[in-house]
């Protein structure tokens, strides 16, 4: 389990920075069906996309301590949940985005249970008596 913690919370910080570069990079265009919204909408979403990267680089730090906190994984977890909600929410007030919109609520509902299953997977390790040591590196 700890392998995976690992990976995904390097993955997870990839994926924001690249987003939001892309973001940033190229504003309305990288929002489906933003392209013409105009500069106001441009201006928050290129930084937005700034914010994204600094989500990503947060993921990252995580990921590069030893062992993975599982306070940073669950906080920024729970951001990104709270991301998924709040596209839940424009579907209700809204309706029904572009479908990659709709791709991604999925991604930002069901993968923070994941990183709140996940979180403490090191620590547990490092907290593991000797003899345990061989059934917890196992799980990796």
């Amino acid at each position: 389990m700890t392998r995976a913690l690992r990976t995904l919370t390097q993955l997870m910080g990839w994926a924001c920075v690249a987003i939001g570069l892309f973001h940033v990079a190229l504003g309305n265009a990288a929002i489906p069906g933003a392209g013409s919204a105009g500069a106001t909408v441009d201006s928050w979403g290129r930084f937005m996309g700034a914010i994204f990267v600094g989500y990503g680089l947060a993921w990252l730090w995580a990921a590069r301590q030893r062992p993975i906190p599982s306070q940073a994984v669950r906080l920024l977890a729970g951001i990104f949940l709270l991301g998924g909600v709040g596209r839940v929410l424009s579907l209700a007030v809204h309706g029904w985005p572009q479908w990659f919109q709709i791709a991604l609520a999925v991604i930002e509902l069901g993968l923070p249970p994941v990183f709140f299953w996940l979180a403490d997977a090191e620590e547990a390790e490092e907290r593991a008596p000797r003899g345990d040591v061989e059934a917890a590196s196992a799980d990796r």
